[in-house]
């Protein structure tokens, strides 16, 4: 569903990780949700109703990371090899629905897509070798083509 970077930890926190792991204590591990409630609150997220015009930029938006897309911004066409499929479209809803709720909001906005343009997309699409050639990565693009189908 996403792409999630998470950076190298600072170095008293690496320390504490290597501390901790390495010992021959057993960390002690609680269970957060049970089966039954993780499936509970996908059921919900689910439920979260969606605008057409919101889903319809969601489908143009994927469909814009497409280089043989009649439609794909000519950048695209030049730097994209592969771009994402209808599961992009599909997790930017779900994932949008997920984000309202979290912000304690009952609809999904065109700015929940956006915010989760990079992490549903990145891995989704890639970059040809004219694109690693220039040093253009697929969050450079996703950025452009933001501001591309925004504006459209």
């Amino acid at each position: 569903m996403f792409m999630i970077e998470v950076g190298y930890p600072d170095a008293a926190e690496e320390l504490e990780i290597v501390k901790r792991t390495t010992g021959a204590d057993e960390a002690a591990v609680e269970a957060v949700l049970t089966p039954e409630k993780i499936l509970e609150l996908q059921r919900l997220v689910r439920r979260v109703p969606v605008a057409d015009h919101v889903v319809e930029y969601a489908v143009k938006l994927v469909r814009a990371t497409r280089p043989q897309e009649p439609t794909a911004p000519d950048f695209v066409k030049e730097f994209v090899g592969w771009g994402a499929g209808p599961r992009a479209s599909q997790y930017l809803i779900l994932a949008g629905k997920a984000r309202a709720l979290l912000d304690g909001r009952l609809t999904v906005s065109r700015e929940d897509v956006q915010a989760l343009a990079r992490p549903v997309l990145a891995h989704r699409m890639i970059t040809n070798f004219h694109a690693e050639a220039e040093r253009v990565t697929s969050g450079d693009l996703i950025g452009r083509l933001l501001e591309a189908v925004g504006r459209a």
